[in-house]
């Protein structure tokens, strides 16, 4: 055997191959720091208690021999199961066996392999599998099942009644230590989603599972029925990227949105809200300026840092097309008609030219949808928001005036000694902050009796601050040091106040909106496929 490179080795004599044994080790307790690897992308082995299968990392293929049917089976203790999208041709109590039609649909094909904690949903024609494993034991999957059917129905339904998969699984692992990358969430593929999460209270173990799974989900959508041949042709030594993220992870994050306000699982205002905030991170946190074809191309190298704008420029973009669609169309034929029309087009097995996915869209839908791409998909002119939001009848606001509840505004930062979130200044606190009495130096450990920490701060802050009612009891237990330097917990306490405030980016309902702005509007909220 001689290496070449990172990942490929030379087989000497290998017309003589009869067998190929190897050794692999998993990447999430690597002391190597080169190898740490996003944990819903990468490999856990932990004997006799779970075993993260991302076949990527199990499984090579010989050059030219990518489209060549695998078999795999996978020895395993008697009381484990198997999680995963595939079904098994074979299976005994020690072993399962799976055949795959090539390279491809392997690395697709994710494994959890552990003590069964499973509960299974049926949605629509799909069978739904959720399978837990958690490091600190307990089962999850039931609660996390009925937790995120609803907005598995509401896809079903947004999608026109029928999903373009029988069987989807969640794998979902819960771990109770620190992970290497400081990271978690979820990785996508066609059939599955794989979830990593630290341990955290079920209620919000269960959000975070929902929020996070109305993307992954849309998947199913793209790139699984609509891809170009850089995906369907992927050359795993020597990666290409497409063009087209704008359509794979930004419209499959504003259908993950939308989808909630279309099925009433929210109101006008939050789906407001999370544009607003979309907008906001687009502009304060990556190039606003950047072309996002040119973003697309260069994602793995260049412009990997600005790779995180396709979840917001991105949704952006899929939001600003579908109200364009509306509008071209008297409200008829929106973003979901289109994607649904570019399925039927290409779908699983056939893959577009990423230089003619433009054209082929302009054909299927309306002459003017070619300039809106050439001006804000590969040139890099800003979204013209106040133009976009007044179609229907949406006032946009670059910076305007808002009440809103907060924590009365202390400035907030992290003592890296104590691992707590801090209050690193006061001079910035309206009058409720006042009232609540915070000092420099206090240290934030709970909210309403719900421990604090970096991790679950949003969480927190919404469930008990942002999303409360003016007038709702709070209680801040922050720790304080005393006369002797001992620090301590102090309880501050008062009623919720809204205080009026500067905003950027303000986007509210037109009350004085015409009878035709209210009609598309209408459309583009709460049409049916």
């Amino acid at each position: 055997m001689e290496r070449l490179d990172q990942n490929t080795w030379k087989i000497k004599k290998a017309k003589k191959l009869a067998r190929l044994t190897y050794l692999v080790d998993d990447t999430w307790d690597t002391p190597k720091k080169e190898d740490i690897v996003f944990e819903p992308a990468a490999t856990d082995i932990e004997e006799g208690k779970v075993f993260l299968i991302n076949t990527h990392g199990f499984f090579g293929y010989f050059s030219n021999m990518t489209k060549a049917p695998y078999q795999i089976t996978v020895n395993k203790p008697q009381d484990f199961y198997g999680a995963t999208p595939l079904r098994a041709t074979s299976s005994t109590p020690t072993s399962d066996t799976y055949l795959l039609q090539n390279y491809n649909d392997l690395v697709d094909a994710p494994m959890l392999y552990s003590r069964p904690d499973t509960a299974m949903l049926k949605v629509g024609n799909a069978d739904v599998l959720i399978a837990t494993y958690a490091a600190g034991g307990g089962a999850r999957s039931k609660n996390l099942a009925e937790n995120i059917k609803p907005i598995l129905e509401a896809q079903r339904m947004y999608l026109g009644g029928t999903l373009p998969v029988d069987k989807y699984a969640f794998l979902i692992y819960i771990d109770n230590k620190q992970n290497r990358t400081g990271a978690y969430g979820a990785l996508e593929h066609s059939y599955s989603s794989v979830y990593y999460f630290p341990e955290m209270p079920p209620a919000m173990l269960a959000e975070q599972v929902r929020n996070i799974s109305a993307h992954e989900f849309f998947h199913i959508v793209t790139p699984l029925n609509i891809h170009s041949e850089e995906i369907g042709n992927f050359d795993f030594s020597n990666p290409k990227m497409s063009k087209h993220l704008w359509m794979y992870e930004g419209v499959t994050e504003y259908f993950a949105h939308h989808v909630q306000v279309n099925q009433k699982l929210t109101e006008l205002p939050d789906f407001l809200t999370e544009l607003r905030n979309k907008i906001i991170a687009s502009q304060q946190q990556y190039n606003d300026a950047l072309s996002f074809t040119e973003l697309s191309l260069g994602a793995l190298d260049k412009h990997e840092k600005q790779y995180g704008n396709v979840y917001q420029k991105g949704a952006l973009i899929g939001m600003a097309l579908d109200i364009r669609l509306r509008e071209l169309s008297g409200g008829k034929y929106g973003i979901r008609n289109m994607m649904k029309d570019l399925s039927r087009t290409y779908g699983k097995n056939q893959s577009f030219k990423d230089e003619e996915l433009f054209d082929k869209i302009t054909s299927l839908t309306f002459p003017e949808v070619r300039d809106f791409f050439k001006r804000y998909v590969e040139g890099n002119e800003p979204l013209p928001y106040s133009e976009i939001f007044r179609k229907v009848g949406i006032t946009y606001q670059p910076t305007g005036t808002q009440k809103r509840i907060s924590l009365g505004r202390p400035t907030i930062g992290y003592d890296q000694a104590s691992g707590h979130l801090v209050v690193a200044s006061i001079e910035n606190l309206n009058a409720f902050g006042k009232q609540l009495g915070y000092k420099a130096g206090d240290q934030l450990w709970q909210i309403n009796g719900e421990d604090l920490n970096l991790r679950n701060a949003t969480d927190i802050m919404n469930k008990h601050v942002v999303n409360a009612k003016e007038g709702t009891p709070i209680a801040v237990t922050v720790g304080r040091k005393d006369a002797n330097g001992t620090v301590k917990p102090v309880v501050l306490k008062a009623n919720l106040v809204a205080a009026e405030e500067t905003v950027s980016h303000l986007l509210t309902p037109d009350t004085n909106a015409t009878p035709a702005q209210l009609a598309l509007r209408q459309a583009w909220l709460y049409s049916n496929l």
